[in-house]
């Protein structure tokens, strides 16, 4: 497994620091979700300031960018990176697409299959100069040089889907390089939902379900004392009521044996009670979702989980603190070494 750790994009100025301290720390990749700020031109400036630090959208909203423009920014990010970026796109919610963005947001599953297909259309149109894509949703078929960056020395880049119903996970397993799992995606929901269903995917488009990758971000709470851990534990508690509220994700609490959490985050939402929200995930929650641990004991406990599943782990909740963020980092470089030595 590889180990990345997970930042929102920060001010421009602030990212450079971040890349070379990720790359120095021994974590594999650098991941940018998206929210305030682009996921793209922070990876940019990273890929400038800490070359070889493998970098990934996770995720970058597709439907607001057209397929073409988010190839080509794909395409230069992958050109400075020497081939070691990856594009995560995912949906988003239709409030943000429709409302936020003012984009169209029907049909998002099949949406965002085109999108994927039409994106891939364009790497083959920067190398051939042929642009024929025509799908149900994006018909694209003129490119000319002026408007062709060309060929590049670097295979295309990987493009992943974030995905949580199954349908989605099907899709991502038949079309897509990867798939991002989200963050309240626990081992039994893995095992339930998503490699079967990625590799069901694969096999109705004869692939080989070994070849998506399976980027699985991880919550932890991590210290030495009881004292750290449980402030560990509240923080991510938080976390957890955030993504909970959201119907979506509804049936991963259901079948983990925690039937009702999200309706009973979303009545406290509802009524602005957000410590409310935040007492809905129990003890018990935490202990099924997030991974507890010393630091010493931490690289065993994320390899016992999740050893041939995970192709990469995003630590989730590893950014902030520089002391912690340097432990995180011997963490990754241990979980790392062991996949490198077998």
């Amino acid at each position: 497994m590889y180990v990345d750790a997970m930042t929102t994009p920060q001010p421009l100025g602030q990212t450079a620091d971040l890349a070379r301290r990720t790359q120095s720390a021994g974590f594999s990749g650098l991941l940018f979700t998206e929210t305030g700020r682009t996921a793209y031109l922070n990876a940019a400036v990273a890929s400038q300031a800490a070359p070889g630090l493998e970098l990934s959208t996770g995720v970058a909203v597709a439907f607001p960018r057209s397929p073409f423009i988010t190839a080509a920014t794909a395409w230069e990010l992958q050109d400075a990176t020497g081939g070691k970026f990856r594009l995560g796109l995912g949906t988003q919610v239709r409030t943000h697409v429709v409302r936020r963005y003012g984009t169209a947001f029907e049909r998002p599953g099949p949406r965002l299959r085109d999108y994927l297909l039409a994106v891939k259309a364009c790497f083959s149109a920067f190398r051939t100069g042929k642009l024929d894509h025509h799908g149900e949703f994006y018909d694209l078929d003129f490119i000319t040089p002026p408007w062709n960056p060309g060929p590049i020395n670097a295979p295309d880049p990987k493009v992943d889907i974030a995905a949580v119903n199954p349908w989605m996970l099907r899709m991502a397993g038949e079309v897509a390089d990867g798939v991002h799992v989200h963050p309240i995606g626990e081992p039994g929901y893995l095992a339930r939902h998503v490699l079967p269903n990625v590799a069901e995917g694969a096999a109705k488009a004869r692939r080989c379900d070994a070849d998506i990758a399976i980027i699985v971000p991880v919550m932890t709470i991590v210290g030495d004392t009881d004292e750290e851990r449980d402030k560990q534990r509240e923080a991510v508690r938080a976390s957890m009521a955030f993504y909970g509220s959201t119907p979506n994700y509804a049936f991963i609490w259901d079948q983990a044996g925690f039937e009702g959490t999200t309706a009973r985050i979303r009545q406290k939402q509802k009524a602005g009670d957000f410590a409310g929200m935040t007492a809905q995930v129990s003890d018990d929650h935490v202990a099924a979702f997030a991974t507890e641990s010393t630091w010493d004991k931490l690289a065993d406990a994320l390899s016992e989980k999740y050893a041939g599943i995970a192709t990469r782990l995003v630590l989730y909740n590893a950014a902030g603190d520089p002391e912690r963020f340097e432990r995180y980092g011997e963490v990754a470089r241990r979980i790392s070494g062991r996949s490198t030595a077998a």
